[in-house]
């Protein structure tokens, strides 16, 4: 006789979470984060406390379709592309070597198209200026302007170098700090024309932040410091070449050659004398260049110094 298969019976495994007084299915629990407590909302009772806090860490104000970095990633860096939410793997394993690897073939995989040759742009951008003493700030500003380079396509066929070195260039403008292009030559070995050229061509695009032309009076206050000229020399040289520009006896002449003229006859007036090999090295003219600026300030010296100097340390002057 043929015995009936008896029906399976299913256990159900599901953890489900009631409140004992109400015993109501579904149950009406709310989760109190603020205190950290799992509270029925029927009746009060508390059923759990400390909880996990799950929500995001910090206000997003991001929009319904954009990307939401909730509790995942630090902070986006605005100079970068892409989400910028990548795991990465670290290259400490205790000296096997499989770590470092795997760290290079997952650099590899996950890579942002152009984003290599931005990180390398800014290593380069921030070691020149520490390399020159510039602040953080300058170095900041010439990214920015390195990436909307990168990002409007201004200097197509221009290599890396040129942009970099004319992005610090302006940045120095910008914000008060002005560097020499001979300076920015030395400092990035580029090119003095091909600067020349990248400047042109960025500060015609940037109409915005359009940079002012150097002035001999920009230069002052760090060429004296660098010669450790007190301040007295430092006004009376910013003085000279005011009045220099107004007589315009050194009409033609570039403002890093008029700043060096101005500071060696200032020093010869207070008896704070520097030669012109010493001027020449900070400020990066050649002494004949010196020499002939200072030419056209000594014809012109009765007009150029103040009366409050005595004619005694007119006569200091040396003659060219």
């Amino acid at each position: 006789m043929a015995t009936m298969a008896s029906p399976q019976r299913f256990v159900d495994l599901n953890v489900q979470l009631m409140c004992p007084d109400c015993k109501l299915v579904p149950p009406n629990i709310s989760e109190e984060f603020s205190s950290g407590d799992l509270v029925c909302a029927d009746c009060g009772l508390v059923l759990g406390d400390r909880i996990v806090d799950t929500r995001s860490e910090w206000r997003t104000f991001a929009n319904d379709e954009g990307d939401d970095p909730s509790r995942v990633g630090s902070a986006a860096n605005p100079l970068l592309n892409g989400p910028q939410l990548d795991t990465v793997i670290s290259q400490r394993d205790g000296g096997s070597g499989i770590a470092r690897e795997l760290n290079r073939t997952h650099g590899r995989v996950t890579a942002v198209k152009g984003e290599r040759n931005l990180l390398q742009a800014y290593k380069d951008i921030s070691a020149m200026c520490e390399a020159i003493g510039l602040p953080k700030l300058i170095s900041d500003i010439a990214k920015q302007l390195f990436k909307r380079v990168e990002d409007e396509k201004l200097l197509r066929g221009k290599p890396n170098e040129s942009i970099i070195a004319a992005c610090i260039f302006i940045a120095c403008r910008q914000y008060g700090v002005p560097r020499t292009f001979k300076e920015i030559c030395t400092l990035t070995q580029v090119p003095k024309k091909e600067i020349g050229r990248c400047f042109k061509a960025l500060n015609e695009a940037f109409q915005e932040t359009k940079v002012q032309t150097m002035t001999s009076e920009d230069l002052m206050a760090r060429f004296c410091s660098n010669l450790n000229l007190p301040m007295e020399v430092q006004k009376s040289a910013v003085e000279l070449t005011k009045r220099a520009k107004d007589i315009g006896n050194l009409a033609g002449k570039s403002p890093v050659s008029i700043a060096a003229a101005c500071i060696y006859m200032a020093s010869h007036l207070f008896d704070k004398a520097r030669s012109t090999r010493d001027i020449s090295v900070v400020c990066g003219v050649s002494e004949v260049t010196i020499k002939n600026a200072y030419k056209h300030l000594y014809g012109e010296r009765n007009k150029l110094i103040d009366d409050r100097i005595t004619a005694k340390h007119i006569e200091a002057l040396p003659t060219p």
